[in-house]
């Protein structure tokens, strides 16, 4: 399969003779109600979303087994014990395992093989394949991180699957097809002489794609609307012999996007539901939430949708139980129910560690390799409401690279700003040997390094919208550190910028909080015409937050992985020192009186 190229072979046989070459899934009828009513039957739907490239249960940043405050557990390990369990309770009865997407992307063992050893060139079998084969799911969609490595790499992994990925609505911008596999059809089997049922899968991904991952998918892919996408393939899977249809999407149920209007709505599930005639059940992602059972109305049917997120990282189990009769020669749902398993229940699954366990011993390996030496501890932990250190560590490093990169040419003599994001509150740079490790905790994407213009008057609007992030404070009422924050902003979309020095005025409306902005170290006050150049993750170059100014023609775009760089400069110098990258310039007031 080619992206490129519209459908493989394949693909096509996916699709058109799905339900002549899926397998057979054999169940036994339940019992009947009693002798005037048909037989009941019963299927369960098992689903994941967001494993984000966790398959032990293992935090590669702190190199050990993973913990948080709940005791949750991670990885597709635990949740193969978990599907196993569920397979041998229900002693062979009907059982369909889908995902609903981004699952290459977000652990040091996903990174090392899409960038140390990339699958593309070296002939691994990607982990993510290793242990969802072994799992041995139905289908998976495509999440939006699936893009984050590019085209030919998403290619190779799909190719190394047992099982469809589906993308209803990512399409091939120079054919106009579906690029890959919109929809299968299963056909399971109920029990002896029982009729065969047709269930109907579709897979619709994320439109943010076309924003976030824009340097891989533009000119190749376009992302359609996933309520109209739906629209149009439930009829087509139904006239096509669908039973019953699921769709497994990656997108939320809030309606809302953290993009602007220009592209389709980031988390439209609960729409899908209550637009879409035909739909009994939706499984989704994206939004990292625990939603363990919804019912949504459908406004044209009066149907209710069942729908149904398990949170993330193989932390949770979707368990979805359908009851169904055969009435005139069809089939019909007479209830249905969706319940939620913990992963931290089960022993991880043995043959799963088993396929994957050579690789990551050569991550943790590569983690644990010191790139330098470090003065004393420097912590992110109050990195949101305080300048610190280790987040002017990366301000330093990109400002760098910048500079460097400029030199000689037109804009060598302009003054190179640079944003960072505490995407970590527990990222720690240790005092003594730093390790891969920490530098992959502090940065936990996969973000390259690029540069725009902007002018002062843009640079203000820009850090008025990120002064959003914190909640309206008067003066003298308490301040919590754990609660200063809006909870709907994630710690991602709050940027801090070096370069200039500013105050954050908490104890004023949202708009009207940069009380003062300057250029260093005392000088004049910014003028809405002076002109910077400013170093910037592509995720919020290319729109990601939406974020005012900053989506425009990049000046700079080697396409060096930020990370990476971090880590390069600690190897180059040997040593991590305060004093050479630390310069406060930003901090939050009322009234003019520090906060902290």
């Amino acid at each position: 399969m080619t992206p490129l190229t519209g459908p493989s072979r394949r693909q096509v046989l996916a699709v058109a003779a799905a339900a002549a070459a899926a397998p057979i899934v054999g169940a036994a009828p339940a019992q009947a109600h009693g002798p005037s009513r048909p037989k009941t039957y019963d299927l369960t739907v098992l689903g994941t979303s967001d494993t984000h490239g966790n398959v032990y249960n293992w935090d590669y940043y702190r190199d050990a087994e993973y913990d948080d405050s709940a005791h949750n557990d991670v990885g597709v390990a635990k949740l193969a014990s978990l599907v196993k369990q569920i397979r041998a309770e229900r002693r062979g009865r009907a059982t369909l395992v889908l995902d609903a997407g981004d699952t290459i992307q977000g652990t040091s063992l996903a990174t090392y093989y899409a960038k140390q050893e990339p699958i593309t060139s070296t002939g691994e079998t990607h982990p993510m394949a290793r242990a969802m084969n072994i799992l041995d799911y139905d289908a998976v969609t495509l999440g939006n991180h699936e893009f984050n490595y590019g085209l030919p790499l998403l290619d190779k992994w799909i190719r190394q699957l047992g099982f469809p990925a589906l993308a209803a609505n990512a399409v091939n911008e120079r054919t106009g097809k579906p690029a890959f596999t919109p929809y299968v059809i299963k056909k399971v089997s109920l029990g002896h002489g029982a009729p065969t049922l047709r269930v109907g899968i579709l897979g619709l991904t994320n439109p943010g794609t076309a924003i976030w991952d824009r340097g891989h998918v533009e000119g190749k892919l376009r992302f359609e609307d996933m309520v109209s996408t739906a629209a149009k393939w439930v009829p087509v899977m139904r006239e096509r012999g669908a039973d019953l249809v699921l769709i497994s999407a990656h997108g939320g149920d809030s309606g809302t996007s953290s993009y602007g209007p220009e592209l389709p709505n980031e988390n439209p599930c609960a729409l899908i539901a209550e637009q879409v005639p035909g739909i009994d059940a939706i499984l989704f992602g994206h939004a990292h939430a625990e939603v363990v059972e919804r019912f949504v109305t459908n406004t044209r049917t009066g149907e209710r949708v069942l729908m149904s997120e398990p949170s993330r990282w193989g932390q949770r189990l979707t368990r979805m139980d359908f009851t169904l009769e055969r009435d005139r020669n069809r089939w019909r749902i007479t209830g249905k129910r969706a319940t939620m398993l913990n992963s931290n229940t089960v022993p991880e699954d043995p043959k799963v560690l088993a396929a994957v366990r050579r690789q990551h011993a050569k991550t943790v390996a590569y983690v644990n390799q010191v790139v330098a030496t470090s003065a004393v501890e420097l912590s992110a932990a109050e990195s949101r409401y305080k300048d610190t250190p280790i987040l002017d560590y990366i301000n330093r490093v990109q400002t760098d690279v910048v500079t460097a990169a400029l030199a000689g040419g037109q804009y060598a003599d302009l003054p190179v700003l640079s944003i960072a994001a505490p995407f970590s509150r527990t990222a720690v740079f240790p005092a003594g040997d730093v390790r891969i490790k920490d530098v992959a905790g502090l940065y936990i994407y996969d973000n390259t390094l690029e540069a725009v213009l902007v002018s002062g008057a843009e640079l203000r609007a820009y850090l008025e919208y990120s002064a959003k992030y914190f909640r309206t404070l008067g003066p003298g009422a308490p301040v919590d550190p754990a609660q200063i924050n809006d909870p709907s902003v994630p710690d991602y979309n709050y940027d801090t910028i070096s370069g200039v020095d500013y105050d954050i005025d908490i104890s004023r409306p949202v708009g009207q909080r940069i009380t003062s902005l300057t250029h260093p170290g005392g000088g004049a006050a910014v003028a809405d015409t002076d002109q910077f150049m400013i170093a910037v993750n592509n995720y919020r170059r290319s729109g990601g937050g939406n974020f005012p100014g900053i989506v425009k023609p990049q000046i700079y775009n080697e396409q060096q992985e930020i990370r990476q760089l971090l880590i390069d400069w600690a190897q180059d110098r040997g040593s991590i020192d305060p004093a050479d990258f630390f310069q406060p310039n930003w901090r939050l007031v009322r009234e003019g009186v520090p906060v902290f």
